[in-house]
């Protein structure tokens, strides 16, 4: 809530003039019952036309008054809970952006977009609401019965003992709510996160089947999220009507009242009737106060969600400078564990790459190649042991600009909507045509733009999909290649290009003007047949280390991956 607070405080004269135009609002509006007194007493108890007119007048005058000071209130509470919330968003976003590999891995993809959308507009709305009703609502119960006490005192103790018994309600289902409101965004994150998985992996479930099953799980999900709000809304629910049955049951005591001070002459008709307003005027803004209570119940339980995200620390970016990066490589001893693993990912692993060597990992599926290149641009640390870039512990580095001598292509090709241009230049914003067509060639990608009508500026669609996956990989990989990195890391980026263009594509790579330490990280033995040094990971251990002639007659692993791609007969035979 500390985050909202000092949000609000951006908005102060929003935050001041909303809930005053609407309290001046809510003071011509306890006017209302004093003028209706006053025609039923004086103007028509003495049949005085001009002066029910007059008095008529007054009440149009009052209420065009009060809608006036009723939309411009709206206005300023619109105007801060926009605002407040886009800010939220804002710092949400550059928080998330902020965090490391382990903390979003905590957090959890689905949790944050929920953050980002639900929870925000719940927010929001819970601002946009406080803003007008916090303080009118209470001043107006208050108001009425500081208006009824000036009527009569033993007709206004009715207004005070209501008061007090429906504060009770109303802040007891409150604290009963908030935390059932709090499981319910929880149930919201899992709902997210089924949808996203369902929407992102329809074409595998169409290719087995599965929708069928998916459906029931959704389903269950959803139902799990539905019963939780219902046990919620049931219990907020109770609000209104228990409201209502206490109001009107001080109704009937009031009217039972004033009759009898009417007969005794202590009350006349028109006070009765302003008593009786005042009491409506209570129960009209008491079921808005509990509807506002309900509404900043939700509003506070998603604050302090998003409060949650914002107090994860971010990454720091401080360390030592590398202006100059030769792309030397060294891993000592390294271990690294996932956050909340039993098991290590990696173990005791030792390397050295000299600077332009080309570095093949290859290994079964979880055995640890992908953690292995996470680890030089820090994007997770070693848990033990040191990874080295031109012999600084990456830990003690300037993240901005050891990454900024990194080209790096994940395994799953990204692009973004827009223009090929603008999707490579994220490589190096400053890079030149003539820059961008060189990266192009070697990534074995001009052709691909050539075919686009307009080329560079031919559009890109929302994660690249007017492109085949060979082709997204070759245009990731020109991306990386535009900043002209000291260190590229090809994580399985070419997987869906066939040999003759996985091997022109390294070909390239080897011939650059000053070709970068390349690390290759493939399932294919042909990919990393012709590097430098080829590391064999198995089960998170180094079991091989050496040439690919090396490994073939010492690793046992590699040779089994190898025969399995490349018969013995077929190999003999060649």
């Amino acid at each position: 809530m500390k985050t909202l607070m000092k949000l609000m405080r951006r908005y102060g004269k929003e935050s001041i003039l909303a809930p005053l135009f609407k309290m001046l609002e809510a003071s011509f509006e306890l006017l209302i019952p004093l003028v209706v007194a006053a025609i039923v007493d004086t103007g028509l108890g003495t049949g005085d036309r001009n002066y029910v007119v007059q008095m008529c007048l007054v009440m149009v005058a009052l209420g065009i008054v009060g809608l006036v000071c009723a939309v411009v209130a709206q206005y300023f509470s619109a105007k801060a809970a926009v605002g407040v919330a886009a800010r939220f968003r804002h710092r949400l976003m550059e928080r998330i952006l902020g965090l490391s590999y382990t903390q979003i891995d905590n957090v959890g993809y689905s949790t944050l977009i929920t953050r980002m959308t639900s929870d925000v507009n719940q927010v929001q709305t819970g601002v946009n609401l406080a803003l007008r009703l916090l303080l009118r609502s209470p001043f107006v119960v208050f108001g009425a019965m500081i208006m009824a006490f000036t009527i009569n005192f033993d007709a206004a103790l009715i207004f005070a003992g209501v008061i007090l018994v429906l504060c009770v309600v109303v802040f007891g289902i409150m604290l009963i709510t908030m935390p059932m409101y709090k499981k319910v965004q929880e149930g919201l994150d899992h709902v997210t996160s089924a949808t996203r998985q369902n929407l992102s992996g329809v074409r595998v479930l169409r290719a087995f089947c599965k929708e069928q099953a998916e459906i029931e799980a959704y389903g269950q999900c959803t139902d799990e999220l539905t019963h939780r709000q219902k046990v919620a809304g049931r219990i907020s629910g109770l609000m209104n009507p228990v409201t209502f049955v206490i109001v009107n049951l001080a109704v009937v005591i009031l009217v039972q009242v004033g009759a009898m001070k009417v007969e005794s002459g202590i009350l006349t008709q028109g006070m009765v009737i302003a008593l009786y307003n005042y009491m409506t005027q209570i129960l009209v803004e008491l079921i808005k106060m509990a509807n506002l209570i309900i509404t900043m119940t939700k509003a506070a339980v998603c604050a302090n969600r998003i409060e949650a995200v914002l107090d994860i620390p971010v990454e720091s970016a401080e360390g030592a400078d590398l202006a100059i990066c030769t792309g030397k490589i060294e891993f000592k001893d390294v271990t690294a564990v996932y956050d909340g693993a039993s098991e290590a990912s990696l173990e005791h692993i030792s390397f050295t790459a000299q600077p332009g060597q080309t570095i093949g990992i290859i290994g079964g599926t979880g055995s640890g190649k992908t953690t292995l290149v996470n680890l030089i641009p820090g994007f997770y640390n070693a848990t033990d042991g040191q990874v080295l870039v031109d012999g600084i512990d990456v830990r003690e580095l300037n993240k901005q600009q050891l990454r900024d001598h990194i080209g790096i292509v994940p395994q799953k090709a990204v692009l973004f909507h827009g223009s090929i241009r603008e999707n490579l230049l994220w490589g190096r914003e400053d890079a030149t045509d003539e820059d961008i067509w060189l990266a192009l060639e070697t990534a074995q990608a001009a052709s691909v733009v050539r075919d686009k009508d307009g080329q560079l500026d031919g559009e890109v669609t929302q994660g690249g999909t007017n492109f085949s996956g060979g082709q997204r990989q070759r245009l990731t990989i020109a991306r990386a290649l535009v900043r002209k990195p000291s260190v590229l890391i090809l994580d399985d980026s070419a997987s869906a290009l066939d040999y003759a263009t996985d091997a022109a594509l390294r070909g390239a790579i080897r011939k650059m003007e000053n070709p970068p330490t390349t690390f290759i990280v493939s399932q294919r033995a042909a990919s990393v047949r012709f590097a430098d040094i080829i590391l064999v990971l198995d089960d998170g251990l180094l079991v091989g280390q050496g040439t690919h002639e090396q490994l073939l007659e010492s690793c046992e692993v590699y040779q089994e991956i190898y025969y399995s791609q490349f018969p013995k007969e077929v190999v003999g035979n060649g």
